[in-house]
């Protein structure tokens, strides 16, 4: 992202003047802006860099759906027990403050959308910003939804006009909401009036790829209801693709950070961080799947570290990136030298080095160094899901157009070239993801399974793990093996919600405390969420 983002105080409102005709001019901060002046374009920034940075790095998902659906896979001892969370579903010492991060930073970014709609409601002009901002508004709030369940939605963001304390909607009677309010504002978008500025994403402005990111949105979270309402899904689903979904991977929603100025890509932090560069590795249920096909971003994403403890903490030593030698690391193992230690793993090839140079894990693969990049790209919404939801939405019988067959090559050379947005180290030839497509073609009588797994892939290998993890829960796919670690939060089952905020228990109780109570199975990390069947 090469612009600042700008967050200004409003001053909404008047002071009461009684006693000096100047006394306004006298008490007023020089240094803010009013809502007449401020300039609502400076928010959209805001919103899409805080929603981005809410579903990545130590905010959560690489914290714990990143390895409960089996893309990473960490021996997370000693200095990196924070991904205890994650990879064997046991507690940490911050788990709580992880577990908050996505509700608080998508809140905060949904208010940065918000305060946008309010300054622009009665600008016609504007009104194609003011759509954006309901836009982006149930971005967040969906992601929200997702992730832990029933939440404030029709109280929401209205902090300023005095609702301190929102009820929760039920997640069912939010998302038909959000369904309705993004048709409208997706619907609303139009040439003929001001296009947006400072558009965080890479359409510029562009109002007819906004109308497509609307409605891809619009049948992502359309496909997700399948199980819980199928008629709402077909007809959200039908309606999307009827407004133009997109077309291809130029149509690709992600922010690209700007370090330099403070908005860095999370993920690429996180894996910069000693204790990640040692003991975060590819899953061996990702490396596995890719291997089985020969997919050509085995080679891009993954590296064998050198031999030697030293080179494994290495962020700058090189890796053996040959796709035969690539091996995943079993979720679900530790470095303490019990029953669960990696050595007792089923297959364990041993360790490399020797004597204080030696390494347990050497042998296991490890994300590249694209994925280091503290400017690498955030995605969003891909073209290569769009296809492969298409591709479902076929074999279910949606009038969507076009073959699930050819949704579902378009998803798999989509997903393939997305890489790309990494740099020219992550980039595969268009020849070389098309014929490995149709190498690899749709078979019906497999074909949620198929297509799915390619979902859970393709989102992973963009890090996009909080996406992977809900198509899993949606899908059932891929079909994985649960960890059953001592001392669990989830009795060796996968997650599936994560708990609400500590501080929504105390600061919100009654609301809080009514939510829980329509959980079966209360507050906990395997309750299901309404779409979750």
């Amino acid at each position: 992202m090469k612009k600042r983002l700008i967050a200004l105080t409003l001053v909404i409102g008047s002071l009461q003047v009684s006693c000096t005709d100047n006394f306004d001019a006298i008490n007023t901060d020089p240094t803010r802006a009013s809502a007449t002046i401020f300039d609502p374009n400076l928010l959209l920034p805001s919103t899409q860099f805080s929603h981005v940075s809410a579903m990545a790095g130590y905010s959560g998902p690489i914290l714990f759906q990143s390895m409960w659906v089996q893309i990473f896979a960490s021996t997370s001892s000693g200095a990196a027990n924070y991904y205890s969370n994650a990879d064997k579903y046991v507690i940490s010492s911050n788990t709580n403050s992880y577990l908050a991060s996505t509700w608080n930073g998508n809140y905060g970014a949904a208010s940065y959308a918000y305060e946008m709609e309010q300054l622009t409601k009665d600008k016609p002009a504007l009104a194609n910003l003011n759509n954006i901002a309901k836009i982006m508004q149930v971005q967040c709030l969906a992601s929200i939804a997702d992730t832990y369940g029933d939440l404030p939605f029709t109280q929401a963001l209205q902090a300023k006009g005095g609702t301190t304390l929102p009820v929760y909607d039920s997640q069912e009677s939010a998302y038909k909401g959000m369904l309705s309010k993004l048709e409208t504002a997706t619907a609303a978008l139009s040439p003929a009036t001001l296009l947006p500025t400072n558009d965080a994403f890479p359409y510029k402005g562009d109002v007819a790829k906004w109308k497509k990111y609307g409605y891809s949105l619009m049948l992502k979270m359309a496909m997700r209801l399948t199980k819980a309402d199928p008629t709402t899904a077909k007809t959200y689903a039908e309606k999307a693709v009827a407004g133009g979904v997109f077309t291809s991977v130029d149509d690709d929603a992600y922010v690209r950070a700007d370090n330099a100025n403070g908005y860095g890509n999370g993920n690429g932090a996180a894996l910069s961080t000693l204790a990640d560069i040692y003991q975060v590795r590819w899953s061996k249920t990702m490396i596995d799947y890719l291997k089985a096909t020969n997919d050509p971003r085995l080679g891009v994403i993954a590296e064998v570290p050198a031999d030697g403890l030293a080179a494994n903490q290495s962020i700058a030593a090189p890796g053996n990136t040959t796709p035969a030698v690539q091996l995943g690391l079993p979720n679900g193992y530790d470095l303490n030298g019990g029953a669960t230690d990696i050595s007792k793993a089923p297959g364990y090839p041993g360790g490399t080095g020797a004597g204080a140079d030696a390494t347990p894990i050497g042998k296991y693969s490890r994300p590249t160094q694209v994925f280091r990049d503290r400017n690498a790209p955030l995605f969003v919404l891909t073209y290569a899901e769009v296809e492969l939801l298409l591709a479902e939405a076929v074999t279910r019988g949606f009038a969507v157009g076009g073959t699930a067959a050819g949704h579902y090559r378009n998803g798999v050379v989509a997903g393939i070239q997305a890489l790309s947005r990494y740099g020219a180290a992550a980039t595969i030839s268009s020849a070389v993801a098309t014929a490995y497509a149709d190498a690899n073609p749709l078979v019906p009588a497999n074909a949620l399974k198929q297509i799915n797994e390619q979902y859970w892939a393709t989102t992973g290998l963009l890090l996009n793990f909080s996406e992977a993890w809900n198509n899993w829960k949606r899908s059932g796919f891929p079909v994985l093996t649960p960890v059953n670690y001592v001392g669990n939060f989830s009795n060796g089952t996968i997650p599936r919600r994560q708990p609400y905020p500590t501080g929504e228990a105390t600061l919100n109780s009654a609301n809080y405390s009514a939510a829980v109570s329509k959980l079966s199975g209360g507050d906990t990390w395997t309750s299901r969420i309404y779409w979750d069947k």
